[in-house]
């Protein structure tokens, strides 16, 4: 009953950038996303030989839920007509993309106003395990579990150079107790996603709050009590951050409760007629990406 989570934006980027722009369609169509993204799904199945698995998307990458608490949330990603910028020949790729996996009949799933990380996390507390989550979203390690085998395939690297993260992964890289990489997170702020943190605290002092303390809301009671596991400078931090405190657990924990919807997650079967894909294969120059992932199915 094994899971594969895949954060499907995270990776048809690192796709995009791992793979040569001059991969390009018969027609000139740029296809070098696709590709890279067929071949790295084909080989994490391949890999991890699950029995389920979804392509988790975005409904909105900027929820109205989010950004109406903190206006800057993300707001970095933001182009001059205020959507999200991502490079011209990425942005054709992805209909593409999502048109072929659904000939493949991979399970895709995007809920308006939710994230991918949002879905993946109510799949990865709903669904039973083993769960692996593909993404380069360091995010998600909020979400690793070692009672219930969850565990995030860490992409930041290259797809070679993988890293599989569990609680131990996340105590020897932060230093910090395996489960609390959202109060760490909270408290030290995550520039990729505009996030500022408590002023005045690093990752240094974050991780001396993680290990001190289970919530924000408690190392927050602590710091107005005086308590001596914080120093008076993090007690000063922490105090003066309060509004910003107040509002952080909503935007960096993942939501738990998006309405997914009803659906077979399994590994699809081998289709009777390969035909429409064969017949996408050759249209967009796709050669072996397709083969790949038709061998990675089984069929």
């Amino acid at each position: 009953m094994s899971l594969l989570l895949i954060d499907s934006a995270s990776l048809w980027y690192r796709a995009y950038y791992g793979m040569p722009d001059t991969l390009v369609a018969p027609d000139g169509t740029p296809v070098n996303a696709i590709r890279g993204f067929l071949d790295m799904t084909a080989r994490l199945i391949g890999q991890y030989q699950p029995t389920r698995v979804v392509a988790c998307l975005e409904g909105d990458w900027r929820p109205t839920w989010r950004t109406d608490l903190f206006p800057g949330y993300k707001a970095n990603r933001v182009d001059e007509e205020g959507e999200e910028d991502e490079p011209d020949t990425l942005a054709p790729q992805i209909p593409l993309l999502l048109d072929l996996l659904d000939l493949f009949h991979i399970p895709m799933v995007g809920v308006d106003d939710y994230e991918a990380d949002d879905l993946i996390a109510t799949y990865s507390v709903n669904e039973p395990g083993p769960t692996h989550i593909v993404t380069g979203d360091r995010d998600l390690f909020q979400l690793v579990d070692d009672d219930r085998s969850i565990r995030v395939i860490y992409l930041a690297k290259g797809f070679s150079q993988q890293e599989v993260v569990d609680r131990k992964w996340v105590g020897d890289k932060y230093g910090i107790p395996g489960d609390r990489y959202a109060l760490f997170a909270m408290i030290r702020g995550d520039a990729s996603d505009g996030l500022p943190g408590v002023r005045g605290i690093g990752e240094k002092g974050a991780a001396v709050i993680a290990n001190a303390f289970t919530s924000i809301d408690e190392a927050l009671i602590a710091a107005r009590n005086d308590d001596e596991r914080l120093t008076p400078l993090l007690r000063k931090r922490l105090i003066e951050g309060s509004d910003y405190i107040a509002i952080a657990p909503k935007l960096v924990h993942c939501a738990l409760d998006v309405p997914l919807p009803a659906m077979n997650l399994d590994l699809p079967k081998a289709p009777q007629d390969l035909s429409e894909i064969y017949a996408f294969k050759e249209r967009y120059g796709l050669g072996a990406s397709v083969d790949r992932l038709i061998a990675a199915l089984g069929w």
